[in-house]
């Protein structure tokens, strides 16, 4: 029974040391695989931090993309004017053919557009939205209302030249009437 009892423990003994042999090869098995997965978890932080930066490029150029061009009028414009106005055709009652009006357009720009201010007596009577079209200016006021008024001016002034401007103001006035101004600006003295 004693040579059964030493086979026995031989037996369990090497059972033992085999499992002893496999849970150490598990155990460097495991150990590489943790250090590949630091490795991969590494360079996917590394990938990402560099998605974001393409994203950040990426943005950076639409932002510039989407700022728009501040446009500027022309050197020429850059003096006050003075209008000169006569009206050449009317149906409307508050406008009378031969009609002059006298004024001074100043040609101003800023980030939010190009605009025409029309002053009288040193004070901002009318605005209008601007553009410089390739022969001519394109002028737009926003209808006015109020109690009195209620009116549209559209201004075309395609007879540009250094010291004079000519062109015609297109006003629609209430009960949609129509009346028809020649304009000649010529620039102001002051």
């Amino acid at each position: 029974m004693t040579l059964q009892r030493f086979s026995v423990l031989i037996l369990i003994t090497f059972l033992i040391s085999c499992n002893n042999k496999k849970e150490q090869e598990l155990t460097e098995r495991e150990n590489i695989l943790l250090e590949r997965e630091k490795k991969f978890a590494d360079k996917e932080a590394e990938y990402e931090l560099l998605l974001k930066m393409k994203d950040s490029i990426q943005l950076t150029h639409k932002i510039k993309d989407s700022i728009p061009e501040i446009k500027v009028w022309p050197d020429t414009l850059n003096t006050k004017w003075n209008s000169k106005m006569i009206c050449r055709e009317s149906n409307c009652s508050t406008y009378v053919i031969g009609d002059q009006r006298s004024e001074v357009w100043d040609f101003v720009s800023d980030s939010t557009g190009m605009y025409t201010n029309v002053l009288n007596n040193n004070q901002i009577k009318r605005v209008f939205r601007g553009q410089y079209l390739v022969n001519k200016i394109v002028l737009d006021s926003v209808r006015e209302s109020s109690a009195k008024n209620n009116i549209k001016i559209e201004v075309v002034l395609d007879d540009i030249k250094k010291n004079v401007i000519k062109g015609t103001q297109t006003i629609i006035g209430q009960d949609n009437c129509t009346a028809k101004f020649s304009v000649e600006l010529t620039p102001s003295k002051k």
